[in-house]
């Protein structure tokens, strides 16, 4: 019985050896080839632990100095700097010209005639060209006639003169009632005969004098006086207050006495 556990336990053990001998032997084999067997592999016993495998330290990367740089562009050439341009000669410098003179326009004289020709346009517009003394300038249309206003005095083709108030030709009767009025002929604007006709014709503007001291009232035509006989014929003729003037009574009887109005009224009274 004994015997038989002796050879029992003989042949496990030759076993075992036997298994790490054929386990030596296929290490050894694989660091022949290069390859580390992997110890989780089966059959593969980890090495021993005074014998381990030495790992070979990481190699050393190269310096940045030692590294391959990216290839550089190249660089264009530049292109070959234009010659400067040749700078002109100034007054004073060798090679300097006059520059060529203009024709002459000769504005002395076209001032002249131009002074000459306006000279002679004021004249003619101003010289007078009527009996009244009218120049040119009055009888051209202004524009400033045809503006309707109260106090327009206007003159058609004919000797008339009227002054226009609300909207009504008023004749001034006589020269004397014209200077009365303290008007002159700048104040006169020479109109077409159609203007006129579109406006209604209102009473006449008469000159009427009368001195402090005396009743009698006279009206003034023609350089003369007449005597107006009483206040209804003063309001028939459509005269009112408004158009009386007061002057001394010398002043009056100064001016030559006229036809009274009415004509057959009589001998007229002295102020």
């Amino acid at each position: 019985m004994t015997s038989q556990n002796q050879r029992h336990d003989r042949s496990t053990s030759d076993q075992i050896l036997d298994l790490l001998l054929d386990a030596l032997a296929e290490r050894q084999k694989a660091r022949k080839a290069g390859i580390s067997p992997s110890p989780t592999d089966p059959g593969v016993l980890p090495p021993p632990p005074g014998e381990r495998e030495t790992v070979p330290p990481p190699r050393p990367e190269p310096p940045p100095s030692k590294q391959q740089r990216p290839a550089e562009r190249p660089v264009p050439a530049r292109p070959a700097p234009s010659p400067a341009p040749q700078r002109e000669p100034q007054p004073g410098e060798e090679g300097w010209e006059p520059p060529a003179r203009l024709p002459s326009i000769q504005m002395g004289k076209m001032l002249g005639r131009l002074a000459i020709l306006v000279a002679v346009l004021v004249l003619l517009v101003n010289v007078p060209v009527t009996r009244y003394g009218v120049s040119l300038a009055r009888i051209m249309p202004d524009s400033a006639s045809l503006v309707v206003r109260d106090g327009l005095v206007l003159k058609g083709s004919g000797p008339e003169i009227y002054r226009l108030e609300d909207n009504k030709l008023r004749w001034i009767s006589s020269l004397d009632a014209f200077e009365h009025l303290g008007l002159t002929w700048a104040d006169v604007h020479v109109v077409e005969d159609q203007f006129l006709e579109q406006f209604e014709k209102g009473r006449p503007i008469h000159v009427l004098l009368k001195c402090y001291d005396s009743p009698h009232i006279y009206r003034l035509e023609n350089d003369q006086k007449r005597w107006i006989k009483d206040i209804d014929i003063f309001l028939a003729e459509g005269h009112v207050w408004e158009d009386v003037r007061f002057v001394s009574c010398d002043y009056l009887r100064n001016i030559p006495d006229g036809p009274p109005i009415p004509e057959d009224a009589g001998p007229p009274p002295q102020p």
